[in-house]
């Protein structure tokens, strides 16, 4: 226990001296751009990133480290934001202060809600719901069409579909011998019932051409799928339907077909579609191991460097060090919302537990290697790192109900 302390309060101050000293060279950087505006947004990550961790130290139990890495990774994203865009910045700090607020929420909620696996098609309902919503009044950004923008405020409702899919197939698989004997017209379809509302889900996701929800989606399906499926061949049936389905998906839509074509040879495209993945890779190779420093590098060459391409912009002005930190964060917290999983006593958390620590999984090593060309690009986020507001929210609140499930290890199981 006392080495666990240790090494929490060393987690702790790390996060401190690296957002006061990136923090330094952010203000110092552009001498004559030094205004009260930055040492107010210091001011504001340190404090707020020392008080919420504080919070969590005194009045949460369970994992301690998961909040730590997330305010490591989040401290790392909003440095580089703010070095891209003051305004960006600053709005990046009010979505965190938001994502705390979701964190503590999320985490009373699962705490005061009792029977959670009940609703089962409630989450699905609900993910129709918001797919639906986006379809009618979104708006088309960069070729996917799962924006809603309400006044200055945009949203992503897909962060949200994420977190409620993991519900929905959990609730299943812990009611499964209620639902596989479900009947239509007199015949036996309880096991194809989950196989046909998740492929809704993903198809919505298809037409809305949000590639990267629809990777992270099937990942989510297929590892709780494999972790809970009695049927064997119903893994084999959904693998051969989701080649069969990419296949169809890239000669119907043509940004597909574009990405794949940027991430075979972007360099033939260079001043055109393939101009962003090769300013990406450029900026990799010109920080080298320790970076340029912040303030020395180009990062803002990059389209979308504070979002999508974030993990460039980093390497770049803070090294390949850092980018393998940043990984290296990733995996461990990935790694310990896998160990909260497997100590849960009921199927139903155990299951949201592996659901989620899949979602965060996939979605860093989508970016991670759409960004370095090792897959096509599928212009996703990276959680608690790149800027905008649904990531934030949800990634939070996926952590809120982890911490809550590392709490609650000795539940008796509802489930089989």
């Amino acid at each position: 226990m006392m080495t666990s302390l240790s090494h929490e309060r060393t987690l702790r101050r790390c996060v401190f001296l690296f957002q006061v000293l990136a923090l330094f060279l952010v203000m110092i950087y552009d001498a004559n751009a030094l205004s009260s505006n930055r040492i107010y947004f210091a001011a504001l990550l340190v404090g707020l990133t020392y008080l919420a961790n504080l919070i969590v130290r005194r009045f949460m139990k369970g994992e301690r480290f998961l909040f730590i890495i997330a305010t490591f990774m989040l401290s790392i994203g909003t440095i580089m934001i703010f070095r891209l865009d003051d305004a960006a910045g600053f709005k990046q700090i009010v979505w965190i202060l938001a994502g705390f607020g979701v964190f503590f929420l999320s985490y009373f909620a699962m705490k005061y809600i009792p029977k959670l696996e009940k609703p089962t098609f409630f989450y699905f309902g609900a993910a129709v719901v918001l797919f639906v919503a986006t379809a009618l009044f979104g708006v088309t950004i960069n070729g996917a069409r799962n924006w809603i923008i309400i006044g200055p405020i945009s949203v992503q409702p897909t962060e949200i579909t994420k977190i409620l899919m993991v519900f929905f197939i959990s609730s299943y698989y812990a009611k499964y011998e209620k639902y596989k004997g479900t009947r239509l017209r007199g015949k036996p379809v309880g096991q194809f019932l989950l196989l046909a509302c998740v492929y809704v889900l993903i198809a919505l996701a298809v037409l809305q051409r949000d590639l990267g929800t629809v990777m992270i989606l099937a990942a989510i399906f297929l590892a709780l799928q494999y972790m809970y499926e009695p049927n064997r061949k119903m893994i084999l049936l959904n693998l051969g339907l989701m080649i069969v389905g990419g296949l169809v998906a890239t000669l119907l839509f043509s940004h597909i077909r574009v990405r794949i074509t940027t991430w075979i040879n972007p360099w033939d495209h260079i001043d055109d579609i393939g101009y962003q993945i090769t300013q990406s890779l450029f900026a990799v190779a010109s920080g080298g191991f320790l970076g340029t420093g912040i303030g020395l590098g180009m990062p803002q060459t990059i389209p979308l460097a504070e979002s999508d391409f974030i993990f460039a912009a980093i390497c770049e002005e803070m090294g390949i060090l850092t980018g393998m930190g940043l990984i290296m964060l990733f995996l461990i917290l990935v790694y310990r919302s896998y160990k909260i999983a497997f100590h849960q006593k009921s199927l139903f958390a155990r299951s949201v537990a592996i659901g989620l620590s899949t979602m965060f999984a996939a979605q860093s090593f989508i970016i991670f290697a759409g960004v370095l060309k090792v897959i096509p690009l599928t212009g996703i986020t990276i959680p608690f790192v790149s800027y905008g507001g649904s990531s934030m929210l949800a990634s939070f609140m996926a952590l809120g109900i982890l911490q809550y499930l590392s709490e609650h290890k000795e539940k008796r199981s509802h489930g089989k």
